[in-house]
């Protein structure tokens, strides 16, 4: 396990000048942390955040991926694996801004689940965000400002067979979610979900490959047929879509959105 500390409280300036100039900074003098912000929805956020002003610590157990991100939006990198709960003391307390993206998928029918992977993403999904939102929350109280948006997703709402740890683990974000709504809101601090069907991250992908192999059909078909089967939208999201909701929740205009799950699903739970 390794951290890349920051030196000091200011952006730093990506060679040959700034790394983003934003036409509308809302975010300008903000800080942000999103974990699993080195590839897919992470990754999409950090550059969101950092195009509205907002100076981003970009967490990610990818140092490469991480550095180079945090390069390249004046950042800061954070090298570390959330599986390891003690490595939350390590990360910023200061942050404004909370994105709990990090997360790991695992398909098994329950009576085949290992329960180690099980614990795994309980810890990384919902007890690593507990542990941000501790240590970051009294921070926000105390400037009167914050914004909290967990990336949920349309299994925070709803079920589906052979993915009983990550459906768990999401139902028990929104849960957290809307705690820390009802607690956060006299202190001028929200807390929303967003809630995507499938996502175009190197994680969907791989599990297109996968079940193409095992269903012996194309990948076309796994999207269209498998994946999207429950959306009327067939198609899947953008990483950059869901950057902009988050955006949004983190904007001037939402301080009456909190104990929210924002569903981007194509259409998927209004069946």
């Amino acid at each position: 396990m390794e951290t890349s500390r920051r030196p000091d409280h200011q952006p730093a300036a990506a060679p040959g000048g700034p790394a983003q100039s934003p036409a509308d900074p809302v975010l300008a003098g903000r800080t942000a942390l999103v974990t699993g912000a080195a590839s897919g929805i992470g990754r999409a956020c950090a550059l969101a955040l950092a195009a509205a002003g907002a100076h981003v610590h970009v967490v990610d157990r990818s140092g490469e991926a991480a550095e180079r991100l945090a390069a390249e939006i004046g950042g800061t990198p954070w090298v570390v694996d959330l599986s390891e709960p003690s490595v939350v003391d390590t990360l910023p307390a200061d942050a404004d801004l909370l994105v709990n993206n990090a997360g790991l998928q695992h398909v098994a029918p329950v009576h085949a689940f290992p329960p180690d992977r099980f614990a795994l993403i309980q810890r990384v999904m919902v007890e690593t965000p507990f542990r941000l939102l501790r240590r970051t929350l009294p921070g926000m109280y105390e400037r009167g400002w914050g914004r909290v948006v967990n990336i949920s997703s349309v299994h925070g709402l709803r079920a589906s067979p052979y993915k009983s740890a990550y459906v768990t683990a999401k139902h028990a974000l929104e849960g957290l979610s809307k705690v820390v709504a009802l607690e956060a809101a006299g202190h001028g601090v929200t807390s929303n979900c967003v809630c995507p069907g499938y996502v175009r991250t190197p994680l969907v992908e791989n599990q297109i490959a996968d079940q193409a192999r095992t269903h012996g059909i194309s990948e076309d078909e796994v999207v269209g047929r498998v994946m999207l089967e429950r959306s009327a939208v067939k198609r899947l999201i953008e990483p950059a879509d869901v950057a902009e909701a988050v955006l949004w929740l983190c904007g001037p205009r939402t301080g009456h959105i909190t104990g929210s799950s924002l569903s981007m699903d194509g259409g998927w739970t209004a069946n």
